[in-house]
């Protein structure tokens, strides 16, 4: 029945499915909406059965319409995959690599992004930044080629690899007179304001394991769901916070932050690459796997160990 169906009217339709709009999708492909609209009806007609209803002014997709989006999918996964491969075998690297990272991977990700993409310049980047739980989701759905995360999403079957430290630290204000000692008993830090990360962050989880362990009780005055908002308090002088050493990667100079030498710090945790179990990568994915594990962690802890030195 699909056998009418042009590969542009698959585009158009699956745009249209991601945006839940027309006029979005329209936009997207630089096309006018009644041409989106003529040749999802087109595509409707080919199938024989209605993709999409409307309740309102909401769009939402048929039964077949959400098959039809996995087709989609699949064929365009295929189709993108060949183009690596024929690109492969004439000797050189290119096509897109579409990532999905976690919130606090930018102040890295980019990084090594930078010497990978000179290296391969006809490689395209689609880098998603987002958090755990759209992460999830993203996964769920098989829509990125790799996903860069902290904390592995549960009850999803991955293929999980170690690409480097993610060590948590204690931060203060520069001139906070606990910078000033050294090897400081946890237990001093029940004394000081806490600023924490929200409800649910795996940054705020590991500070809270470590010391309920310990049997000591933080005084939390502020929760906060962004990393640079909290690295803001902290300079604001409303207390100390728990933050991944490479938050600082991006601090100016001289830093307002200081690193307090804590007993039980740094955490220890890293950041891990992963793929759902069964995923056959593509080429260029594959490619960027490659250069994480051999050759990210080395560029990423040199850049980190430069920037404590500075």
């Amino acid at each position: 029945m699909l056998k009418q169906a042009t590969l542009h009217q698959l585009k158009v339709f699956e745009a249209v499915a991601r945006h839940n709009s027309f006029t979005r999708a329209a936009e997207e492909l630089f096309l006018t909406q009644p041409t989106v609209s003529m040749q999802v009806k087109q595509l409707t007609k080919a199938v024989g059965t209605p993709l999409f209803e409307q309740v309102g002014k909401r769009l939402f997709l048929t039964q077949a319409g959400e098959e039809l989006v996995k087709t989609c999918r699949s064929i365009f996964d295929d189709l993108d995959q060949f183009e690596m491969t024929v690109a492969d075998l004439k000797g050189v690297k290119q096509g897109r690599l579409r990532l999905a990272v976690i919130t606090t991977a930018k102040y890295f990700v980019p990084r090594l992004l930078g010497p990978f993409c000179q290296r391969y310049p006809g490689i395209d980047i689609s880098l998603q930044v987002t958090n755990h739980e759209q992460i999830t989701g993203r996964l769920n759905e098989n829509l990125d080629d790799l996903y860069i995360v902290s904390q592995v999403p549960e009850n999803v079957e991955v293929s999980c690899h170690p690409v480097l430290e993610n060590p948590l630290v204690v931060l203060a204000p520069i001139d906070h007179p606990l910078t000033q000692e050294k090897n400081i008993p946890l237990k001093r830090l029940a004394d000081e304001p806490f600023i924490m990360r929200e409800p649910g962050s795996g940054t705020r989880q590991a500070v809270q394991e470590l010391f309920e362990e310990h049997d000591i009780h933080l005084k939390v005055r502020l929760d906060l769901g962004s990393n640079e908002a909290i690295k803001q308090a902290i300079a604001g002088g409303l207390g100390i916070s728990v933050l991944s050493r490479h938050t600082l990667a991006l601090e100016g100079s001289p830093s307002q932050l200081a690193i307090l030498d804590v007993e039980n710090f740094p955490i220890r945790r890293h950041w891990c690459v992963i793929y759902p179990n069964g995923k056959q990568l593509s080429v260029v994915a594959r490619t960027f796997f490659e250069y994480l594990l051999q050759e990210g962690k080395q560029l990423a802890n040199k850049t980190a160990v430069q920037k404590l030195v500075d």
